[in-house]
């Protein structure tokens, strides 16, 4: 991102979106220089000299000017204006040689030269004194729009101590493979992805997630790459090698997010690649046709208002404020733990008036707790959770692992014999030779087992043994503290329609959303179902609106695709998130999509008033300028003025 710098002009915007263009844009835009961090007090210092010649050229003006041919006036204002100007005038020329004539660049410098060839030297010098400023504060701004997502560039891990017999030795992250071991410290950053084997500390996820708070990790727990360990020592088994590592692919979109363009940075890049032309056209018309058209006016009248209007109508505002606007807003977002891919998705999501969500793992925790057991004919609680806990003691189901952790003892396995696993339905056994049917209400109706309970309040188990109905385990999958907070909020956003769809039975959804105050709910789906359910409330949509998809990732990727704006829920452990959504909201809080929203409206109104300000000044004073009510001064105040109100408004999409 740090290239060397060829100079600071916020001019370029204007040229060609060939390859020299962005060459040209990126080094032009980038707030280091050489590739270093941007040094106030270093960029202040020829400003400084620039405001002293200055101040002294204007106090002594008349007795500069009335020394033999003006030499006084010269020797003052011609270094201040080298010294303020040589950035731009060096772009400029070379521009001219690389054949990109029309640029801001090239707009400064012919206005200040005419001015110091009709012996306007203040004014030139003012002129270009004032950019330097400007371009000062545009400096400034950037670095507050990139310190938002420093956290998230810092976090770039620099070691890791590998394990090699009995030794650990500290090498690049680079080269550890998957399976290796790797010691961490307190203190210290995890450099890759991985299990936890060894050891439990608490994990500072600020960086990736936004959140304060730290997270405890115990062996068998995955830790990801750019978090710190705060507490203990970890002995970390390797998942992913370093490029395929969580926060290497969050960098890499980091980096790449300014290549998204929204339609408005596009359209004013477009404009202004027309604009430059215009106004260049169009002054030189006001320079060579007054004179010959109208009595009494004089060549040096109309080249001096002409030179008004160039400096007047330099797009410097608009061209640097409107990508600074989306930058911030990005930058913004990553702050608060919502990486935005571009900002294209930032005005998409200003349109949503559909949000649509998955349940487990983004409605509600997606984890399974047994929350009741219910015994009949003769079973005792213990009992009945007993001879569950065997009978799935070779299941990997989450629902399985739920009913062992409920039982918590450890399970003979050598009691559990002719396991068989029923598709869609349940599991048969013979535990202590007795054969135990775990299911749902179709394998009873399969298995011809009378029973009077089709469906308990959340995932419901029915447990057989010896072909008689002995009760039910319930399983309730809990619904996260802040869901019912984001679906109101949204609502109060002018969010029209929530809607949730889910693999679960009808009972638990329609429970969940009226918990919840979803306005609908579609059950019982198939992943494949999933897509033609989204596209479906998609054709549905108001007209002109958008519709978001916010899931877990992880098995969501082709809705999240299908979407209009897809939102990734707790998406850094998720390859599938990261790769298909357009957001990802780096913890599993679904108010972050409340917030998404919110900080995307007030990006595009920032915007959006950059462009009507600047657009209303720059035609007032053009107006007055041609007219010739305008001078240099208020030209000055026309370009920089609006730049830096434009640049200082853009900056409050940060807060």
């Amino acid at each position: 991102m740090n290239k060397p710098r060829d100079t600071h002009s916020c001019c370029s915007c204007s040229h060609d979106d060939n390859r020299d263009h962005k060459e040209s844009h990126d080094h032009d835009h980038d707030h280091s220089h050489g590739g270093g961090e941007f040094d106030l007090k270093k960029e202040l210092t020829p400003v400084l000299l620039v405001v002293v010649l200055f101040t002294v050229g204007l106090i002594f003006e008349e007795s500069l000017h009335n020394t033999p041919f003006s030499i006084g006036e010269y020797l003052i204002f011609i270094p201040a204006y080298l010294l303020s100007g040589w950035n731009v005038l060096t772009i400029a020329g070379r521009n001219i040689l690389r054949g990109r004539i029309f640029d801001e660049n090239f707009l400064m410098t012919v206005a200040t030269l005419g001015a110091i060839a009709i012996h306007k030297l203040p004014e030139a010098v003012g002129v270009m004194l004032f950019f330097k400023v400007g371009e000062l504060f545009q400096e400034y701004a950037v670095g507050r729009s990139r310190n938002s997502i420093k956290s998230l560039l810092e976090i770039r891990p620099d070691y890791a101590y590998l394990q090699q017999g009995d030794e650990f030795t500290k090498v690049s992250p680079e080269i550890v493979k998957i399976g290796d071991l790797i010691l961490v410290k307190p203190g210290e950053k995890i450099p890759l992805d991985g299990e936890v084997i060894e050891g439990n500390s608490q994990i500072d996820t600020s960086a990736l997630t936004g959140e304060s708070v730290p997270r405890t990790v115990r062996v068998g727990d995955t830790v990801l790459a750019g978090t710190i360990n705060q507490t203990g020592v970890l002995s970390i088994r390797v998942t992913k090698l370093f490029g395929e590592s969580s926060i290497a692919r969050i960098l890499e979109l980091v980096e790449n997010a300014k290549s998204q363009k929204a339609p408005t940075e596009k359209f004013i890049t477009k404009f202004a690649r027309y604009y430059t032309p215009f106004v260049v056209f169009g002054s030189l018309a006001v320079a060579l046709l007054p004179p010959l058209f109208i009595p009494g006016a004089t060549h040096a009248e109309w080249v001096y208002r002409a030179l008004i209007l160039l400096v007047i109508s330099c797009p410097c505002g608009l061209v640097i404020s409107i990508p600074l606007g989306y930058f911030g807003g990005v930058g913004g977002a990553a702050k608060r733990g919502i990486l935005v891919k571009g900002s294209k998705f930032l005005d998409t999501l200003t349109q949503v008036k559909t949000v649509v969500f998955d349940k487990t793992g983004t409605l509600t925790q997606g984890v399974f707790k047994v929350s009741q057991v219910v015994t009949r004919n003769g079973f005792t609680e213990p009992e009945l959770l007993a001879i569950a806990a065997q009978a799935e003691s070779h299941s990997n189901h989450p629902v399985a692992q739920s009913i062992r952790d409920a039982y918590g003892e450890k399970i003979d396995t050598s009691q559990v014999k002719d396991y068989e696993e029923i598709a869609g339905h349940g599991i048969r056994a013979k535990v202590q030779n007795r054969v135990v049917l775990a299911g749902n209400d179709r394998l009873l109706h399969r298995e011809n087992i009378d029973h009077d309970v089709c469906h308990a309040d959340g995932t419901t188990v029915h447990l057989v043994v010896d072909n008689l109905y002995r009760g039910y385990i319930a399983i309730a999958d809990e619904i996260k503290p802040d869901a019912a907070k984001a679906i109101s909020e949204l609502k109060k956003l002018g969010v029209e329609k929530t809607v949730m769809l889910t693999g679960d039975n009808n009972a638990i959804a329609s429970r969940i959303s009226q918990q919840l105050g979803l306005d609908s709910y579609e059950a019982e789906l198939l992943p494949e179902n999933k897509v033609s359910a989204l596209e479906k409330i998609m054709s549905q949509a108001p007209k002109g609106s958008k519709v978001a998809f916010v899931g877990d990732g992880i098995n969501d990727a082709p809705v999240l695709a299908r979407a209009d704006v897809g939102l990734a829920m707790g998406g850094l452990g998720s390859d599938a998130a990261i790769e298909t959504a357009d957001v990802v909201i780096m913890t599993d809080a679904p108010s972050k999509v409340a917030l998404a929203i919110q900080i995307a409206r007030k990006t595009h109104s920032i915007v959006w008033q950059n462009i009507i300000v600047a657009m209303g000044i720059k035609g007032l004073f053009i107006a007055l300028g041609a007219f010739g009510l305008a001078t240099m001064w208020e030209a000055v105040f026309a370009d920089v003025g609006v730049a830096l109100l434009a640049i200082f408004n853009a900056t409050r999409v940060l807060k």
